[in-house]
């Protein structure tokens, strides 16, 4: 009599490569929540104000921009898994010696601003090889499911960080909470060293970065649904920044009781985008970039509801129901990325994305002040708000954007069918693939904002 055949344990789609990257990205993302908050509260602590926490944030992000196009080629030029890896030992050290300051009473504010500069920089070489890594381990006509998932872990993870690291900042110090990102980069990294690359097919020699850069460039250019909505987001991201960031922290300590209120708005737009990954997981719409571009008319909703402002209870349906339509859009995104793009670009084209996505921000956060003087805070809101709607409206005017459709793995063009990772366990030795999201970008990826990278 025949034994039956072994209970399989995950998914057919759940290869080895994708679960060490899901699980190093919970690692990471509980890390980097919890140190946001640690951060600014060290900052705080060491005597600083706002301007000096806002100069510790801006010192992270300036590098991320500047690097990221360059993070791009590198990423498609050496394996993934080891930019990765290296990317992780620098936040990892960086992250460590600001502990170790701040543990001490010795941390400066030109020292937190320079390892804060080196951890953006480290990210910068990270997302793109991520959201590459990540596309390049999933295949067949589960992409979108297997997206989801990766995408509701990150989030999941986020949250929890974020009020895990709230707690030990209070309990231990912020300190401690640096320490543990520290700890949570260099355990992510030793999963991702385990990655298996050999699917991925070797690298043709190049003829240097910029030639590199040039090529993703023209890899995004010459496709109207890609360069049209990259476009769209350097708008979207920098509103919903302002909006959130500048804005509703304001309101809501003129307007809605304090930061608790406003604390519970936030918390509710991260829930949705965990209910959104839950409903991509079983949603697999044809139309995707369509179905997608509709979902982010409602990304106007957090500008319009601060700008009225709504009651908490307004806020709070209005944040929930954005956090489910980034997700709605962000896995329809990173789907249509991993079907249309070759694999061996992945990664330049997810650095396109990223910077398009980012780039914006310093301008739009400098010029929130102007603007509220100029016109207004209410005016300011709603200006955004209209913005949000109207580049969202001429996305839809892109004929590729409205007809773009999902397609069976065997009608993919072959420039995007590389061979990738089999699906099934037990593949090779040790190991049988962001952005995003992320960002379209990890849409998506080791702590940075969600809209950002879309993956």
């Amino acid at each position: 009599m025949n034994s039956p055949p072994p209970r399989q344990r995950r998914p057919p789609w759940a290869g080895r490569n994708y679960i060490l990257l899901t699980v190093a990205t919970v690692f990471t993302n509980l890390g980097s929540h919890g140190a946001l908050i640690a951060s600014a509260f060290a900052v705080i602590e060491s005597g600083g104000g706002s301007g000096d926490v806002g100069l510790v944030a801006a010192a992270r992000t300036v590098p991320l921009v500047l690097f990221l196009l360059i993070g791009g080629a590198v990423a498609d030029r050496l394996p993934r898994h080891r930019v990765m890896v290296a990317a992780n030992a620098v936040n990892c050290v960086s992250q460590a010696v600001f502990a170790a300051l701040v543990i001490t009473g010795r941390a400066e504010l030109w020292q937190m601003m320079l390892l804060s500069a080196l951890g953006g920089a480290g990210h910068a070489f990270f997302s793109p090889a991520s959201e590459g890594m990540l596309m390049s381990s999933v295949s067949g006509e589960q992409a979108g499911r297997a997206f989801a998932l990766y995408r509701m872990a990150m989030h999941g993870a986020g949250i929890g960080g974020a009020a895990l690291g709230g707690a030990m900042v209070a309990a231990m110090g912020p300190g401690w909470v640096l320490a543990v990102d520290a700890a949570a980069f260099a355990l992510a990294g030793a999963l991702r060293a385990f990655l298996d690359v050999r699917h991925i097919p070797p690298r043709e020699p190049g003829n240097g970065l910029a030639a590199d850069l040039r090529d993703g460039w023209h890899e995004v250019i010459g496709r109207p649904w890609l360069w049209s909505i990259v476009a769209q987001f350097s708008v979207v991201v920098a509103v919903i920044t302002v909006s959130e960031a500048v804005y509703g922290p304001l309101v809501a300590r003129e307007e809605l009781g304090g930061a608790a209120p406003w604390g519970f708005a936030l918390g509710a737009f991260g829930v949705g985008t965990l209910v959104g990954a839950l409903v991509m997981m079983r949603w697999k719409p044809r139309r995707l970039l369509f179905v997608g571009t509709l979902a982010v008319f409602t990304l106007a909703l957090p500008s319009a509801a601060l700008a009225v402002p709504l009651p908490i209870a307004g806020l709070v349906a209005v944040m929930f129901v954005s956090g489910v339509a980034i997700e709605v859009f962000g896995v329809a995104w990173i789907t249509t990325l991993h079907q249309e793009i070759p694999e061996e670009k992945f990664s330049r084209v997810s650095a396109y994305d990223w910077f398009g996505s980012v780039g914006m921000v310093p301008v739009f956060t400098a010029l929130a002040g102007p603007a509220e003087s100029a016109f207004g805070r209410s005016e300011a809101l709603w200006g955004g708000a209209v913005l949000v709607v109207l580049v969202t409206a001429a996305v839809l005017l892109v004929p590729d954007v409205r007809r773009l459709s999902h397609r069976p793995a065997a009608d993919a063009p072959k420039a995007a069918a590389r061979p990738r990772e089999p699906l099934t366990a037990g593949t090779g030795p040790g190991v049988p693939r962001d952005p995003a999201a992320a960002t379209a970008g990890e849409a998506t990826a080791d702590g940075a904002s969600d809209a950002g990278g879309r993956g």
